[in-house]
């Protein structure tokens, strides 16, 4: 072995050889913790219900059957649903990332004027709000009722996200850096979209994923504001393929208990495969998107 190699290195104890392998089992039971549960899910899916309640399926597929995924993708309106879905979470990503960048770097200027005033007044929506009902007759008034638009404005932009970024830029763009810009004729605008932009491309990942997962996930509010099927995101739509999926008449579930048991069969087998269908895209995403969050979520908002 060369000579600089066996100077650089690192000679390791019985005690350091025993805490690294402590640590390293220690992970990999956090890593079966948090990974089993998602594949017992994407198994269970394709499982019979009776193996799964009994606790006869740990680890691979117990009568294996596609009826959930044949009840979903039977349905003519997944197609729509799903590109609804795509452009709610690219129309709501794009316009948030859009603000939240925005407004975090200019909070993040000491010349902005009144900008204590304008960070207090935004710290007081995380507190309080105008309620579920100001909120409906605004969006009335508005004439955005049952409307795609509404789904992709609200939930886009997050005072959350905006101080994120702020405490971003002022922790990791030095004054000295705008000024040295400065001296060169470089103004606002251009050291924003020349220096600063290109160098927040961590943070701008981290909240376009942040921004993307809650619009993909969206429940509550297609559920209130929209009435029109064929703007139905893919989580309302999901949905009702549940509830159909229940039997309803319970007369019929005296009169024939094996229909009955078959309906309950199929209510399990869906209800996972609902899941796999709803977080597949995500989980395909966030991997890409994963060496971003090691570097920037552990910023210290200031």
């Amino acid at each position: 072995m060369p000579m600089w190699k066996q100077k650089n290195k690192i000679q390791q104890n019985k005690k350091d050889i025993a805490f690294d392998i402590a640590t390293h089992l220690l992970l990999f039971l956090v890593l079966i913790v948090i990974v089993y549960p998602l594949y017992f899910v994407l198994v269970a899916s394709f499982s019979d219900p009776q193996y799964v309640n009994s606790g006869k399926m740990l680890f691979f597929p117990q009568g294996f059957t596609t009826m959930g995924y044949e009840r979903v993708f039977s349905d003519e309106r997944l197609l729509t649903s799903y590109m609804n879905t795509i452009l709610y979470t690219l129309g709501g990503t794009g316009l948030g990332v859009f603000c939240s960048v925005l407004s975090g770097y200019a909070l993040s200027r000491k010349d902005l004027p009144f900008r204590g005033v304008i960070m207090a007044m935004l710290i007081v929506t995380m507190y309080f709000s105008g309620g579920l009902i100001p909120t409906y007759l605004l969006v009335g008034n508005l004439h955005l009722l049952n409307t795609r638009a509404i789904i992709i404005l609200l939930g886009s932009i997050s005072v959350y996200n905006i101080i994120l970024i702020r405490s971003f830029f002022t922790t990791m763009m030095p004054e000295s850096l705008y000024e040295a810009a400065q001296l060169d004729g470089c103004g606002n605008t251009r050291f924003f979209f020349a220096i600063a932009l290109p160098l927040s491309k961590a943070i701008v990942a981290v909240i376009a994923l942040y921004i993307a997962v809650n619009s993909w996930n969206s429940y509550f509010n297609p559920m209130i504001y929209l009435t029109d099927v064929n703007k139905y995101p893919l989580p309302i739509l999901l949905r009702e393929i549940l509830i159909t999926a229940k039997p309803s008449d319970t007369n019929a579930i005296v009169d024939d208990p094996a229909a009955a048991a078959k309906a309950a069969t199929l209510v399990e087998v869906v209800k996972y495969g609902i899941i796999v269908v709803t977080t597949l895209p995500i989980l395909c995403v966030y991997p890409f998107l994963q060496k971003y969050f090691v570097k920037d979520l552990l910023i210290k908002v200031k």
